[in-house]
């Protein structure tokens, strides 16, 4: 089964990068609006590795049609809203099953 995975929100915490990351030339080009499709719990191509491994098993639970999460969290049980690591500019994602 496919999942839909949309960039909803990207924040940037300039407060905290400027009090604590080193400057870094290229840290993340996702894109509010962006969409990847994961076909059968695997990575998208050009979705961050790091992003992922934030939301790869929901993906895949998803993927084998499962849902639910947390007893009836999301309005739709085939969906999730899951966020990455990344503490500086951290991404939201909207996880969808494709029915």
């Amino acid at each position: 089964m496919k999942v839909r995975i949309t960039v909803m929100r990207k924040v940037c915490h300039s407060d905290l990068m400027q009090k604590f990351e080193n400057p870094i030339e290229h840290a993340c080009d996702l894109k509010e609006g962006q969409v990847f499709i994961s076909e059968d719990g695997q990575r998208p191509e050009g979705l961050c590795e790091s992003a992922w491994g934030s939301m790869e098993s929901f993906v895949r639970e998803l993927a084998c049609g499962g849902g639910n999460f947390f007893d009836g969290w999301m309005k739709d049980p085939k969906s999730a809203m899951i966020s990455c690591n990344d503490g500086f500019r951290p991404v939201s994602f909207y996880l969808e099953a494709l029915r």
